[in-house]
This record gives structure tokens, sequence and C-alpha cells, in this order.
């Protein structure tokens, strides 16, 4: 050993939580499950909810309906039954001026009685309320802690208290007391890199002054503010968070413009007149709008990257067809890609007759069919002699090689990872891109998931659409609905039934299906033509299924999603959608969006379980409410959340530890502005201010390939 003393380990914001003060290996696990590995994690962990103690009350002092602090010793505890069902736990509270009640409804019995026992202090906030049967207040579901020691005993009054979201076995208080050791530890470690300009603009604190107080706010802070996430300094972590996204974005679009170069599209050519010959309506005047913007888009050497929105039945394919067929007018191929072979096979069977009239090749590439077959497709693909392709994800297969791919149409893009995209969009030579989805996406989420691109909206539809009726069913009225049902058949029209499929149960669910379908045709519907389709049929038997409902040789459809299918039934008046509770909201929105397209006044019935969660109650209720695309995507934002909204959490942008997308549209919108200026005057980053502010961004995109491939 030469004697010398080990040099003391230096302190990284990526130092694991376990050897923080407080924490350890039994704490570090816990902490795992709340996503809280290293420090930096903790950092950006922030408070979803503030409690001001600034002033405890005396038990005597507590006002009716006005939230409070106070300190007690419980005298006695214990659980009460009410009649047989029913139980509340309750606990008499003792401080040196007087006695309160404390209830709870819904509990942990065996949590409650070690936690909450005679002779044990604790804190206690809640809203007291007089007891309907006198006999003085009581707090109804307070918040309590365990009554900390003097050593710590800053942290839980006489100031405002970060509240967090734990984890079962990591007491609040510790977690607090934690907290409070990595921000004291490791504050001087937090780098500013916003510039200088837009911190005195926006008279932002630095960004460890900013997380000091988002975390342990000083007693004179406004809790208002705070309970907003209108404090400085949570506004200023909120911008930064988006600001760095929106940055990338910007990078993204600026190497699109300006790097990439497209083939520009002569436009509005013969084989557009044609189509539009064939058409048996005219185009809406949204449709005619959009039509012309893509247009514009595509005579660019730039190639086109739109992002384009439209409510279910606002005409998207039609609009989609002609973009498609302008390539085919320009010498190139080009391709549609649906998330399900049941989408594809629709979108192929609705724009072959157009194909076929035109004398344009098409193909349709999926999973199925003999080597044979596709052997023979792949290679009119290469040679080129096929012109339109339509497919799954099957088109991005190493197989598939294109002639001269110049256009690319994604539809349902929510549905594909971004690396899929972008790996169709490396078949061409930088081919123009157009995605499509009928699922309203809120500004908010627009900004973040298609931040890079530019936005269309079809918010028009066809002329005399009649607005369909939604009504929600429980379990106990499953009868009422069918027979409204069967009234709408009797009166010679058609119905959909929809049962949920979710993959892990995919032959439960099925098998439920199937249930279903013979419940209909052998009790309730016995005199009707009732027909079962989903995913497992072979495809020529679902295409048979499928026109023989459109042809009106089937009453009642029952499938394991109708939202797939796609298919356009004018006499289909009635959908019934079993287990509703189940679907999110866009997608009850789409599968409502099957009917209501004929002259005939159109129903929706939504068959929902008594044990709802109040999210699954709202979720229900905004869809019966409303029928605008938008502000249910909104709501649908609202309860689950981005990451659940988009389907899964592949959209290709980190998950948001400060900002809210429906809460703080504001601070996203003005940091997309400076994002976009920023690199519009200095687009590598190099001037010296921002030095700092690239390297940030490397750091926090690097694993993004999708969104750092150009930085």
């Amino acid at each position: 050993m030469s004697g010398k003393p080990t040099a003391a380990k230096k302190k990284s914001l990526d130092d694991p939580l376990q050897f923080i003060k407080g924490v350890g290996p039994k704490r570090a696990d816990l902490l795992k499950k709340i996503n809280l590995e290293t420090v930096s994690d903790a950092l950006f962990y922030l408070p979803f909810r503030y409690e001001d103690r600034t002033q405890v009350k005396k038990i005597t002092e507590l006002v009716p309906d006005e939230t409070a602090s106070f300190f007690g010793k419980v005298v006695d505890a214990g659980t009460i039954r009410i009649g047989r069902r029913r139980k509340i736990f309750e606990a008499l509270v003792q401080d040196d001026s007087g006695f309160v009640r404390v209830k709870w409804f819904q509990f942990n019995e065996a949590y409650m009685t070690e936690k909450i026992k005679a002779g044990r202090k604790l804190i206690f906030s809640g809203k007291p309320t007089h007891n309907k049967r006198g006999g003085g207040l009581e707090v109804i579901h307070p918040n309590t802690e365990i009554q900390s020691d003097e050593s710590s005993e800053s942290l839980e009054i006489g100031r405002i208290v970060p509240v967090y979201h734990s984890t079962e076995g990591l007491h609040l208080k510790s977690l607090r007391t934690i907290m409070k050791n990595v921000v004291d530890d490791y504050k001087n470690l937090i780098d500013e890199f916003l510039p200088e300009k837009i911190i005195r603009r926006y008279k932002f604190p630095t960004r460890s002054k900013a997380l000091q107080r988002a975390h342990f706010p000083p007693s004179d802070a406004s809790t208002k503010l705070l309970e907003k996430f209108q404090d400085p300094s949570q506004a200023r972590l909120i911008f930064e968070e988006f600001f760095l996204l929106q940055l990338a974005l910007a990078f993204k679009k600026r190497h699109q413009e300006v790097e990439e170069r497209g083939q520009p599209f002569k436009t509005r050519g013969e084989t557009i007149r044609k189509f539009l010959k064939l058409l048996k309506f005219d185009l809406t005047q949204a449709q005619k709008r959009v039509l012309g913007e893509i247009m514009s888009y595509l005579e660019r050497n730039e190639p086109m990257n739109l992002l384009l929105q439209g409510d279910v039945g606002s005409g998207k394919t039609v609009v989609a067809l002609i973009a498609l067929l302008t390539g085919v007018d320009n010498d190139c191929q080009t391709a549609l890609m649906a998330p399900t072979e049941l989408l594809a096979e629709q979108h192929f069977l609705s724009i072959r007759p157009f194909c076929e009239a035109l004398n344009i090749t098409i193909a349709l590439v999926t999973s199925s069919g003999t080597a044979k077959e596709k052997s023979l497709i792949h290679s009119c693909i290469a040679k080129g002699t096929t012109q339109i392709i339509v497919g799954t994800h099957a088109l991005i297969q190493k197989k598939i090689e294109f002639s001269k791919l110049g256009l690319i149409v994604v539809d349902e893009q929510h549905r594909f990872g971004v690396l899929q995209r972008d790996a169709l969009s490396k078949k061409g030579l930088t081919p123009h891109v157009l995605i499509m989805t009928a699922t309203p996406i809120p500004r908010s989420l627009a900004l973040t998931l298609y931040g890079d691109m530019n936005v269309s909206f079809l918010d028009e539809f066809p002329p005399g659409r009649i607005p369909i009726e939604t009504k929600l069913f429980y379990e106990d009225a499953r009868n009422t609905a069918y027979t409204l049902l069967e009234k709408e058949i009797k009166e010679g029209r058609q119905a959909y039934v929809v049962c949920p499929l979710i993959e892990e149960s995919e032959s439960i669910d099925l098998k439920a299906a199937i249930d279903v379908t013979d419940e209909l045709q052998n009790r309730r519907l016995p005199n009707f033509k009732i027909q079962l389709i989903h995913g497992k049929l072979k495809k020529e038997e679902r295409q048979k299924i499928m026109a023989e409902f459109k042809n009106g040789k089937i009453d009642v459809l029952v499938a394991t999603t109708v939202i797939e299918v796609g298919i356009d039934v004018p006499n289909a008046t009635v959908m019934l959608i079993e287990h509703a509770e189940r679907f999110g909201l866009a997608q009850l929105h789409q599968l409502r969006g099957r009917v209501g397209r004929g002259k005939h006044a159109s129903k929706c019935f939504l068959i929902a379980s008594y044990a709802l969660t109040d999210d699954g109650k709202a979720r229900l209720n905004a869809i019966v409410k409303s029928r605008d695309g938008f502000s249910i995507a909104e709501e649908d934002l609202r309860i689950r959340g981005p990451g659940d909204f988009t389907g899964t959490r592949q959209s290709g942008i980190p998950l948001l530890r400060a900002g809210n997308l429906l809460r703080d549209i504001k601070l996203l919108e003005l940091s997309r502005r400076e994002a976009f200026d920023l690199i519009e005057k200095d687009p590598q980053l190099e001037a010296p201010e921002h030095i700092k502010l690239k390297d940030t961004l490397h750091h926090t995109f690097g694993n993004q390939t999708n969104l750092m491939k150009v930085i």
C-alpha cells in the first residue's frame, strides 16, 4: 500500500440515490418503484401538491370548511361497523385546547390500526365539517403524518409543505427528508443552460434556485400560485423542459427544410381531373382547402412533412387518394401504410375500383398470402410496375424494395412507432410524407408529438350528416339497449355490436364475442342474420363478410373491433358497444363515427359495468355529452395523460417531468416560439452563449435517435 489517501469521489447528478443520507438499499428499492434512481431523478420529481402549514391551529380554533393543520394525540381509535356491510375508521384526537373526531370511510384496516393508535402523536391536515347528528366538528379523510422528532420538524410545520407521490412502504415524511438532503447536497451542481436573454426577458430564477424553491417554498410564497403551478420557480422548470423539446423539433424541421431535397411535383394533372369526374359527390370546402395546402407543399423543393387531422367521416381518404394519384402523375410510386391488416385491406378495396378505372396498378402488402404471391408482388414493386402500394408495417421489411418511392401516406400515425414511420421514409429518396389521423389531437399534444411538422385540419363534414345520439346503459339496462337495437333492425336498418379486444387476453375476448353472437342469433334476434368478424379470420373471409354487410345481407355485424374494419355502410344506424369502459375516449369516438353516414338518424349505445372508477365515469359521460372530437380528445388527455393517450409510450419523446400538456399550454407555446426563433438566428447553436445549451440538448436527447439524428 502506498499510504496515499484515496481521493474523494466527485459528486455528480448521476449519483445513485442509495448512497444519499437517509436512503440505503431497502429505501433505494422502494424509490425505484416511483422511477427514482439517481440524484437527477429526485431533483426533477416535483411535488404535485402543497400544504400551507405556516399557521398551525389549535383544535378549538378550527373553522368549518377551512382547510387547516393541527397537532393532536390519539385518545382512542378503531373500526366501527354500521349495519352489515358498512364500516368506518374513527379516532378521537386531543390537544391542550380540546377534542375533535377524525373519520375515514375508505381505508385499509390493518394499515390504519397500526398508524392511528392510542397514544400516538400525529399531524392532521384537512377540512373540518359539522357533524350531521350534532356533536361539534369532525374531519373526514384528513392527511396524516406521524409527528417527527425535533431535528426534522421544520419540514412539517411552520412552512409550506411539499406533498409528493409516494409508494407503499415509503412514508411521505421519509421521502420529504430524502428530497431535502438531495437538494441541499447537490444544489451547487445544478448548471444553468438557458440563454441569459431568456432568463432576463421572463424574469426567471436560476435553475438551482428554481429547484430549491419548487421543492421547499419559503413561507411567504403564494400557496395558490404553487397549487396552480404558476410560481416563478415552477414556471421556469416547465418552460425549460418544453424549450429543450421544442429546440430539438426546431433542429429537425430546419434540417428537413434546408438539408433534405425532395422531388417537386407538378400538381392538378390529368389523372386528378379524371378522378374527380369519377366521384359521385362534390368535395367539401374543407377538402378543397386542405388539398390546396397539400399541393402547395408538393410543389416545393423540400419534401412535404404534413399532419392531416380530421374527425371520423370528414373525408380524409379521398384527400389521401388525390395525394397518391398526384405522385403517380409525376412518375413516382406512392404508398399508404395502415396499422392493421383489416384497415389496410379496406383502404385497398375502396381505392382499387378508382385505380382500375384510371388504369393504375395497385397492390396490397400484408403478412398474409402465400410465398409465391408475396414474391410476385415484391418483384412488381421493385421493378416499378406497381404504382400504388397499400400495406401494413410489412411495407418496411427489408425484402420490400421500391423503384422510385415519391410519396407516403401514413394512416392513424399514433398507432405506429416513430421509427416505423422513419423506416418507410428511408425506402425512398426523401419522399413527401402525409400523416393522417382520425383521432383528434389536442393542440398541446400535436406541438410535442408532431412539432416538426406542418398541420392541416379537415373541420367540415359532408352535407346532410345527422348528429349521432349517444346513450349510456349500465349492466341492468342491457335488455333496454338491445330492445332499441332490435327496433331499428325491424325498421330495415343494420347494426354493429362491438366487443372489446385486449391483446393480453385475446382468446378470452374472442370467446366473449362468439358468445355474444350466439346469444343474438339464438335468443335475442333469431329472425335476423347475425355475423361475427375478427382479426383471426382469413383475409378472403373477412372481405366476403364486409361485402355482404355493405350489401345488406347481414343485419348485425358483431366485431372485436369495428374501428379497424372501417367500412362505410349508410344503412347501418346503430352501434352497441359492450364493456365501453374498456375503450379509450378517442377510440369510442372513432367507433361511433362508423354510423351516421346515411340519411337516417343514428344511435350509439354504450353498455358499461357498474364497477367504474371516477375517471371511467368521466370518460363515458364525456362521450355522451359531446360530439366534438377535439373537445373529447382534450378530456381524454386530461384523464389518461399523454402517454396513454397515444396508445403506447412509443411516441419518441421523453415523458414530461414538470410540464403538463393541458395545464401549461401557454408556456408550451411560449417555449416553442423562443426555440424556433433561436434556431432561425443560430441554426447550429454555435454562439458562445449557446454552447452549454447545445450540450444539454445532446445530453437530454442523446438516446432519442429520431429527434437528434440531425444535431
